[in-house]
């Protein structure tokens, strides 16, 4: 199964695209989407929903993961940054791809074992994690630590699931720690 990770941005969006099969992570693809500085909000816009499609349609994957806003001091590069996110979040939605969204600490702390970490200690941890991907640039790093995240989520969550219905079977002795 192939999951991708973006890290948005108005002027440079990461992507990263991984290959999951068990607990077993591979790379599969990254990049960096770029919108034209020079042009109008809603041209930069259109540019970011284009090409993160065209993603889409050359890696296919089936699950995408989304890093979630933090607030920035600016309200004004705020607003933009949610603009662009709004945009990356549809993408995969009008291609039915299913979104998940995380927060900065959480992939941090995923990736590198502490929510604040730095952007080089993430970069670090994905190249450890992923080495067919090489040297990396930070926002496709970024991006591919959020899929690193929601692929480790994912998993705990299936193990989680297995567990509850293995409850289920066993019966309600069982799950009260009656019996053998």
């Amino acid at each position: 199964m192939r999951l991708i990770g973006i890290d948005p941005g108005l002027q440079r969006t990461g992507w990263g695209v991984l290959a999951v099969e068990g607990s077993r992570l591979s790379h599969v693809g990254h990049g960096v989407l770029i919108s034209d500085r020079k042009l109008p909000l809603a041209e930069r816009l259109r540019q970011l929903y284009q090409a993160l499609g065209d993603v889409l349609s050359q890696w296919q994957p089936v699950e995408a993961a989304v890093e979630e806003t933090f607030v920035n001091k600016n309200p004004s590069s705020t607003l933009k940054l949610g603009q662009a996110r709004g945009v990356l979040l549809l993408a995969p939605a009008m291609a039915g791809i299913p979104v998940s969204e995380y927060t900065p600490n959480l992939i941090k702390k995923s990736v590198v074992g502490t929510g604040h970490a730095q952007k080089a200690q993430v970069a670090m941890m994905v190249t450890t994690l992923l080495p067919a991907a090489g040297n990396v640039t930070d926002d496709a790093a970024d991006a591919l630590a959020v899929a690193i995240c929601h692929a480790h989520l994912r998993r705990n969550q299936q193990i989680m699931a297995q567990v509850a219905k293995n409850e289920e079977k066993a019966g309600p002795n069982r799950r009260q720690g009656v019996g053998p």
